[in-house]
């Protein structure tokens, strides 16, 4: 849940980038992703080090920002998973590096030397199962037609850093394609690029400890400008969050012994249709529980592509009052 290699590889790479590029210049030529010096001198530590550590501020910058919305798939899967993800597409993004220069210089005649470095390859791949596993949400819409959803900013920082260099759209190309060949286990390639049970529990000795944060506290910090309104009503919803978990949580122990369905609704309310601001004082009775919710097909769709029953994706979508991103939320904690 502390996602220790994800704040790793935010963290490592980029302090080295920066001291790379403050203070030691003189050694960037030892991380440049030298294409003709690997092909011709088999220098293989400049493919290790040209493909690890960004030499430009600006690529580091927006691929830290895009390792730290993917760390969601390592929470969900685990370090081991996520790690075996990005092994397998570093490792096949750089044979696609090799293979689409070579296709560029015998189609279009360009000599291609060198590429942008850093760990780019795989951090494209990662848009791979974020655009077929995370539920896409509308949060907004701008001037009436454009939509913006929570993975709206993630595609804008990818955009950014495809648009950062000349050739760095072979990067991106590599490493889409090496992600969808490790997502779809094309060749069993997921079962063959992976990193050994005792690899990972070495990282997660040595990882975990450093890179693993403190517990979350049980209260939410709310901005200094928030009116007392707002602290009150997020106080409400905190509260009704632990009470709905408790709840289901105990339900789900019950369930084990004589099994069935969870029956949501008669647990506690959706969220939308709770009138009164005192949470502890409201005790609805069955009577006025709003009748359900009628679900779309499609949000139970994008939940049981995340692995979820259809079962509990529909009480889940009946309980949240139709709100994807709580029935999403309760699903994974549960």
């Amino acid at each position: 849940d502390k996602a220790p290699l994800s704040k790793s590889l935010l963290l490592v790479p980029s302090a080295i980038s920066i001291l790379l590029t403050l203070l030691f210049q003189h050694y960037q030529k030892f991380f440049t992703y030298n294409l003709q010096a690997i092909k011709e001198d088999f220098q293989i530590w400049r493919l290790v080090c040209g493909r690890t550590i960004c030499l430009d501020l600006k690529d580091t910058f927006c691929s830290s920002l895009l390792i730290y919305n993917f760390r969601i798939f390592e929470r969900r899967y685990g370090s081991r998973k996520f790690s075996s993800f990005l092994l397998g597409a570093w490792m096949l993004s750089a044979l696609f590096d090799l293979l689409l220069v070579e296709i560029a210089e015998y189609v279009f005649g360009i000599t291609i030397n060198s590429l942008p470095s850093g760990f780019l390859g795989p951090v494209f791949a990662l848009f791979v199962p974020f655009y077929s596993s995370i539920p896409r949400v509308q949060v907004t819409q701008v001037l009436g037609h454009f939509s913006i959803t929570n993975k709206t900013l993630v595609y804008i920082l990818g955009l950014q850093l495809l648009t950062s260099g000349s050739y760095i759209w072979i990067l991106a190309l590599s490493g889409l394609v090496s992600g969808i060949c490790y997502n779809s286990s094309i060749l069993k390639v997921h079962r063959i690029l992976c990193v050994p049970s005792w690899v990972a529990k070495i990282f997660s000795w040595t990882l975990e400890p450093i890179f693993s944060s403190a517990e979350p506290t049980n209260e939410v910090r709310v901005g200094m400008g928030a009116t007392v309104d707002i602290q009150r009503q997020q106080r409400m919803e905190l509260l009704d969050r632990q009470i709905m978990m408790s709840q289901v949580a105990q339900m789900r122990r019950q369930r084990q012994q004589q099994g069935g369905m969870i029956n949501w609704n008669r647990l506690f309310p959706p969220l939308r249709h709770r009138h009164n601001a005192n949470y502890q004082d409201h005790h609805p009775s069955e009577q006025d529980t709003p009748p359900p919710t009628e679900v779309s097909e499609e949000q139970v769709a994008r939940l049981m592509e995340m692995g979820f029953s259809r079962g509990d994706a529909l009480e889940a979508l009946r309980a949240s009052n139709n709100d994807l991103n709580v029935a999403t939320n309760f699903l994974l904690q549960h």
